[in-house]
């Protein structure tokens, strides 16, 4: 069963908990998110986003794992898969966006009735100098009953050198940012629903250091609406 997870670049498709025949279905829609400017900045900014969830075989297309991603994911056994996947990436000080390339590793479980989905993802930007990221992520079903599905979400993503020195302009490495979040969504009608989230974001000591940062923590909140195909 696949957890129909959330956070997009961020917003989240959480469909019913108890529908595995709706665990493969298509999404597409739009959000708002606000959020800091970067991580660290104390001034904030509002995005128009897309809401995407698309698995084939072997394609795919997610908003749904904390960013914008697309690639090819392959079955290991149930419940677990592997693939490789294309980010979108925002720039430093959000400037100058970019891609990365990648692979991840992703299973899902059931602990006692709730589901649950962890995601291991490698990233390399394909600006070199931007260096490369590792996310660790897990999210459980908390709820899913008249129309409401809800759960949480916690992720750590640690940082090379070359990436703490593009971002943050320090020379360091490891420990990037830990998170912690909630998720939600409400079928509308058979074919739409409304998702939404909220994360609370903290940066690391070592990321800490740096003159940029005003603001070690940061709070991002979506919402927005997906046609169900």
């Amino acid at each position: 069963m696949r957890l129909p997870l959330l956070l997009a670049l961020a917003l989240p498709p959480l469909l019913s908990l108890n529908a595995a025949a709706q665990d493969d279905d298509t999404l597409f829609g739009a959000g708002v998110r606000t959020r800091p400017k970067f991580d660290g900045s104390a001034d904030r900014t509002v995005d128009f986003i897309p809401v995407v969830r698309y698995y084939g075989r072997p394609w795919f297309a997610r908003t749904t794992q904390g960013m914008l991603e697309g690639g090819a994911r392959w079955s290991l056994g149930p419940g677990l898969d592997t693939g490789v996947q294309l980010a979108y990436e925002q720039g430093p000080r959000d400037h100058d966006p970019d891609a990365s390339i990648g692979v991840h590793l992703e299973a899902d479980r059931m602990i006692g009735p709730a589901p649950v989905n962890g995601l291991l993802r490698l990233r390399r930007h394909l600006d070199t100098d931007r260096g490369t990221q590792l996310d660790a992520r897990g999210t459980v079903g908390v709820y899913g009953g008249h129309g409401v599905a809800a759960g949480l979400f916690v992720q750590a993503t640690w940082a090379s050198e070359k990436s703490f020195e593009a971002y943050y302009g320090v020379h360091e490495s490891g420990l990037l940012f830990a998170s912690l979040g909630a998720l939600a969504s409400y079928d509308l009608s058979h074919r739409w629903l409304l998702v939404g989230s909220i994360e609370s974001r903290r940066l690391s000591d070592e990321a800490a250091k740096s003159p940029i940062v005003e603001r070690r923590s940061g709070v991002y909140a979506n919402a927005g609406i997906a046609y169900r195909f």
